[in-house]
């Protein structure tokens, strides 16, 4: 049996006096691929995640019965909420499909009550989520340098992007062949090119769960989705492949996930401010708290597109206080976001906004 989980203290964070100096180039790092995206294209995006592949609308719904370590925050009580789910992949340029980049999975759970954290509008609770365990890099700083590079490569070189995938998809794949998993070459346009229904996704940074410490996960458990796990889409000739399928699955499939909590039982051995560790799954199992089912519809309805893809955004520090962010690399998302989202609504004259009361 695991042992009892680690009990939440803000000791359990060890903030470097430096953190402002790096959200603050995190900040203008963005600002460059934002100013570059939003000049070529004419329309300001995401500074990451920039391409969704679908917008759905669903329902959360909490398990009653949860034991008193899981009924924490906004699964203490039973019932449903409706939400929101973008699904994307995490380049800060609209890339052509065969670029082929980890997947992303963004949560907006609605109408959730409770202390909100600090300018954390409306009633909301977000969660992301990526298709992979571990964050690339263990600090902000070293994040940020990655983000340079990355930067000086933004709305440039398509064509050498499109060729360096594919090469780099043989390379992760010769690697994973004998066990090595690698998040940078995955970054960099090596992650296979899977069908975003059916993976795995991870918050891959901890956060605050009432009384305790935890990472959040969402797994497929609809049958029609599992057989769509590690399938790979063709995108050849497709700019929008993705896009395409996801669209046509969704007409006809209903989605499910299991929403999960994996909490930390041991801080050396799970530790709070190094994203790059993976939480052994046997010392520290992930639990199901909650479902998310999506009934069959268009992914790609113009005006939900217009309504979320566009009208809101997405952040971890978008929620409630007991499921606080915890971490150099959560700390350091906070700002940059905010920012991103700023730019976003100055540039296109679309106001952003947090849905507020019941059914908004």
């Amino acid at each position: 049996m695991p042992i009892a989980p680690v009990r939440y203290s803000s000791d359990a964070e060890t903030i470097d006096p430096d953190e402002g100096r790096v959200i603050k180039g995190l900040c203008a790092t963005f600002d460059t691929i934002l100013e570059r995206t939003a000049r070529d294209g004419g329309h300001a995006v995401r500074a990451v995640h920039a391409k969704a592949h679908g917008i759905l609308e669903g329902t959360m719904t909490i398990l009653a019965g949860l034991p008193p370590e899981l009924a924490q925050g906004l699964f203490a009580t039973p019932g449903s909420h409706r939400i929101y789910l973008r699904l994307s992949t995490n380049a800060g340029d609209i890339l052509p499909d065969a670029v082929s980049l980890p997947r992303g999975l963004a949560l907006k759970v609605l109408d959730v009550p409770g202390e909100r954290l600090p300018e954390a509008e409306g009633t909301s609770q977000d969660f992301i989520m990526v298709n992979g365990p571990v964050f690339q890099a263990r600090t902000a700083e070293a994040f940020h340098g990655s983000l340079k590079l990355l930067a000086k490569t933004t709305d440039r070189g398509e064509t050498l992007k499109v060729a360096a995938s594919k090469v780099l998809r043989g390379v992760n794949t010769a690697l994973q062949a004998v066990g090595i998993e690698s998040p940078t070459i995955a970054g960099l346009g090596g992650a296979p090119n899977v069908d975003p229904l059916g993976e795995t996704y991870y918050s891959v940074t901890p956060f605050r769960y009432g009384d305790h410490i935890a990472k959040f996960s969402l797994a497929p458990v609809a049958p029609t989705q599992t057989a769509l796990t590690g399938r790979e889409i063709d995108a050849s000739g497709r700019p929008d492949a993705i896009r395409e399928t996801v669209r046509a699955e969704m007409r006809g499939l209903e989605a499910v996930w299991a929403f999960r909590v994996q909490l930390c039982r041991d801080l050396a051995r799970q530790p709070v401010e190094d994203p790059t560790v993976r939480w052994d799954e046997e010392e520290a199992p992930f639990q199901t708290v909650a479902t998310v089912t999506v009934p069959p519809q268009d992914s790609w309805d113009p005006d939900r597109v217009a309504a979320v893809d566009e009208g809101m955004r997405f952040g971890v520090w978008t929620g409630l206080a007991a499921h606080r962010p915890l971490g150099n690399i959560n700390r350091a998302r906070n700002a940059p976001y905010r920012h991103s989202a700023a730019f976003r609504q100055r540039f296109n004259g679309c106001p952003i906004h947090e849905p507020v009361g019941k059914g908004a």
